[in-house]
């Protein structure tokens, strides 16, 4: 077992956030990517009661609470620069701007999809400017609809999309993630089976669309991975993998370095199993990528991707009592927050004591 994988064995619950009267799934997690010195660490969470909570990281204190969309959260994100903004989308249509600083509970800005629009997926690109959000398929359209995220100077609060994209995807667009460091490419994943790979500075969708890879399943998850992030991580919705090298489109290197059909199978845990994946992380110092799997039960999985295959690492129990939906791994200090349909967001710290008066028994 190395570094990376003998920490991330030693964690232990440090925190747990407070029950509030009104229990809830707690379905995405997104935090501050910068923060100033005078400022606490931050992390936002989406509620399946289409509430958005604002919590201080360390204390798990939760510090706002946002009831601005009537339909489904299906994504939340942290500006990149400015830490002082959140933003959300939702099946209702809209993406709506959050001000933390303020104490006034109304989006401060509201980016307007079109009137048949149901957003499932969303991000926002490296430098702030553009947001993209992916809508679910109707008749026989599905889009990615694209906005300049910078603020007018006028009164107006609304602001309407700059252009769509409408011929990549033939069904649900289920995941949006910009590159993490080239702010005009982004890949987008449906429920048809296709990721894209896009350049958004080229005019238009046809000569924008880089390349195409086939997950041959329903996308649930794709991620930014290797070295200068030219590969992509693509997790499906009945728990296969699929490992792009992009940097090989162009070669006669195969562009698959990994394709798992069913994770569930292919990877051995004693006396356990996985019941489903959640998503994946890339680790920069390791220079490995991870996939982390749960059960039903509450139970999380770390397991290592290579070329060879996926091989069980090790497992946290004892924190969460039903389905974990969302984590985010500080590779910094080591620290691991995650969210489930218990209603529970836990704090997880190397060879942490847990100091809460909602430990459970």
């Amino acid at each position: 077992m190395d570094e990376v994988e003998k920490q991330f064995a030693t964690l232990l619950i440090a925190k747990r956030s407070v029950d509030l009267e009104d229990p809830t799934y707690l379905l995405n997690i997104d935090c501050l990517k910068s923060v100033s010195e005078n400022s606490c660490e931050l992390v936002a969470v989406s509620c399946s009661n289409h509430f958005i909570r604002v919590y201080d990281k360390e204390s798990l204190k939760l510090l706002c609470q946002y009831k601005g969309h009537s339909g489904p959260v299906c994504g939340i994100r942290f500006a990149q620069k400015n830490g002082n903004i959140l933003f959300s989308a939702s099946g209702d249509g809209t993406v709506k701007c959050w001000d933390i600083r303020s104490s006034s509970l109304e989006a401060v800005q509201i980016f307007n999809g079109y009137p048949s629009n149901v957003f499932t997926s969303f991000d926002i690109n490296c430098n702030d400017i553009v947001i993209c959000a992916g809508t679910e398929k109707v008749e026989e359209d599905s889009f990615m609809v694209f906005w300049d995220s910078r603020f007018c100077s006028n009164t107006d609060l609304s602001k309407d999309p700059l252009g769509v994209y409408s011929e990549s995807h033939s069904d649900d667009i289920t995941q949006i993630r910009f590159h993490p460091t080239k702010p005009d490419v982004v890949i987008s994943g449906s429920t048809d089976g296709l990721v894209n790979i896009f350049d958004i500075s080229i005019d238009n969708e046809d000569d924008a669309l880089l390349a195409t890879c086939n997950s041959d399943s329903s996308v649930s998850f794709v991620n930014w991975c290797g070295e200068d992030y030219r590969q992509v991580c693509c997790l499906t919705h009945s728990e296969g993998l699929v490992w792009w090298n992009l940097a090989h489109i162009d070669t006669e290197d195969p562009i698959t370095l990994l394709q798992v059909r069913d994770a569930r199978e292919a990877v051995h845990i004693d006396n356990g199993n996985i019941d489903y994946l959640i998503g994946s992380v890339y680790h920069e110092k390791a220079e490995r990528l991870f996939v982390l799997g749960g059960t039903f039960t509450g139970k999380l999985h770390l397991i290592n991707t290579s070329t060879e295959g996926l091989t069980h690492v090790c497992s946290l129990k004892d924190g969460h009592s039903a389905m974990i939906r969302s984590f985010h791994w500080n590779q910094e200090n080591n620290t691991l927050l995650t969210a489930g349909e218990d209603a529970q967001l836990l704090l997880w710290k190397p060879g942490a004591l847990e100091m809460s008066s909602t430990k459970r028994a």
